[in-house]
């Protein structure tokens, strides 16, 4: 005769971090696709910069961030995290925006000033009449020397409305999503060491002026004719878990282990993800044969995304070299108009 087990038992005695990886594959099994809860702003969040530029609505759901010729401005999560589920919609400033940057990131940056990690979303503003583009990149023990930038333009215009940016953050990967499509996956490795994030983080939101590198490598910078440049917040989820900051110990919250939290790539949104990359991607360091030789250990080759991008810039994705004269400077023209698509 089989003894049952004593699940709740055997639960209360797993780690914090593996209670986060069981509630996600807990919504796997399930199937389960109900939202998760949003929270009010003043419940996650405080401001970090910024003054009156940041400015949150009579119902607390919805915070307007401002850049004008004084400031930017920003928030940030009231709690560190260790690895979760981290999310907020968004809609960008409107016409001319170029050296705007609107960032939704993670980073201990303030803790481990020469060491730090960081997850990013970073939105670039550009001309009139050429779109937003979005980044997405990721630092792990200060390895900034080592780029994992990528870059895409939208299949929508993010300052007619909100879309949801969401990011998946686990101790074997991160992923970012659009619209609860996924756009990028980066799988641990071993040989990526500590470029991996791993230190607990806090969550971030900033508008700010990015002239020097925004738009076309700086050639367009902000005009404050336009300011102010107003970003708009809402939908805040904040759910991994939480981390003590002096003692560094994090805490899950089982209670809602069937809430709807992504576990990975499922065939489906694969299908999504790669489409996505294929049509919309203009930029991946993975491809870059100008900065590294050999892609780094954690890219996986996609031909048709290899090929798309070399069709944008033999030089810079096919390792060609660079032609002095007319021919070049056609290069370089038609370069510039596609990363700003």
């Amino acid at each position: 005769m089989n003894t049952p087990i004593n699940t709740k038992m055997v639960v209360s005695h797993l780690p914090s971090g593996f209670l986060l990886i069981l509630s996600l594959f807990a919504v796997l099994v399930s199937g389960s696709r109900r939202t998760l809860p949003i929270i009010p702003f003043d419940e996650g969040y405080t401001q970090l910069f910024g003054d009156d530029n940041l400015v949150i609505h009579k119902d607390g759901k919805k915070v307007h961030l401002s850049l004008d010729e004084r400031t930017g401005s920003g928030f940030v999560s009231q709690d560190l995290y260790l690895h979760g589920y981290f999310s907020a919609s968004i809609k960008l400033p409107a016409d001319y925006t170029a050296g705007v940057v609107v960032a939704f990131y993670m980073s201990n940056g303030d803790m481990f000033e020469k060491n730090h990690d960081e997850i990013d979303f970073e939105f670039l503003g550009n001309i009139r009449g050429k779109d937003w583009r979005i980044q997405t990149n990721i630092y792990g023990n200060g390895s900034t020397n080592v780029g994992r930038e990528e870059r895409y333009s939208l299949w929508f215009d993010p300052s007619d409305d909100f879309h949801q940016y969401s990011i998946l953050w686990t101790d074997s990967q991160i992923i970012f999503y659009v619209d609860n499509v996924p756009i990028r996956e980066v799988k641990r490795t071993v040989s990526m060491g500590g470029d991996f994030p791993s230190k607990s983080m806090s969550l971030y939101a900033t508008i700010w002026d990015g002239s020097d590198w925004a738009t076309n490598g700086g050639k367009y910078r902000v005009n404050y004719k336009y300011a102010p440049y107003v970003t708009e917040f809402s939908d805040f989820v904040l759910h991994g878990c939480a981390v003590d900051p002096i003692e560094q110990i994090s805490k899950c919250d089982m209670a809602q282990s069937s809430q709807a939290i992504p576990t990975g790539v499922n065939p489906l949104q694969r299908i999504k993800m790669d489409n996505f990359r294929t049509k919309y991607m203009t930029y991946s360091y993975c491809y870059d044969k100008a900065r590294y030789k050999v892609p780094p250990s954690e890219c996986v080759i996609n031909r048709q995304e290899a090929e798309r991008l070399k069709s944008f810039d033999p030089v810079t994705f096919g390792g060609g070299r660079r032609h002095r004269g007319k021919h070049h400077r056609r290069s370089r023209s038609s370069h510039a108009e596609a990363i700003s698509i």
